[in-house]
């Protein structure tokens, strides 16, 4: 099978929401793009989920929390997608690490939605 990886991300944090491109040289597109401030957590590593090309199209949309160390937890699907995508997707951003956010100069645990649209890469060019 085919592998696919996400190629675009929509990262936004409750009201507040950016727009990155996903390269495929290991998301560092995406980690330069990132909107970067102390009242956002900003990914620092971030990891693709492998997944099929039927799933090219569909987004999934995950909440979880970014705690004091920068490691997302407490993960909610908040799309209506099939077990295997959302159980990839999942997997993927848990390996994820971030600068948590600060409030006066203290890290604080923020919850995040991230929205994750499935684009597959062989195609990606021609778009």
């Amino acid at each position: 099978m085919k592998a696919v990886n996400k190629l675009a991300v929509l990262f936004s944090l409750v009201a507040l929401s950016s727009v990155a491109a996903w390269a495929k040289t290991d998301g560092q597109t995406y980690l330069d793009t990132c909107r970067k401030g102390p009242d956002v957590p900003i990914p620092l590593a971030v990891v693709s989920p492998s997944v099929g090309p039927e799933y090219a199209g569909i987004t999934v949309q995950l909440e979880f929390v970014v705690d004091v160390t920068g490691k997302p937890a407490g993960f909610t699907v908040k799309s209506e997608t099939d077990s295997t995508l959302a159980a990839a997707v999942t997997d993927a951003v848990k390996q994820w690490r971030f600068a948590p956010a600060m409030n006066n100069g203290v890290a604080v645990a923020t919850k995040v939605s991230l929205p994750i649209r499935i684009i597959d890469d062989s195609v990606a060019g021609t778009r």
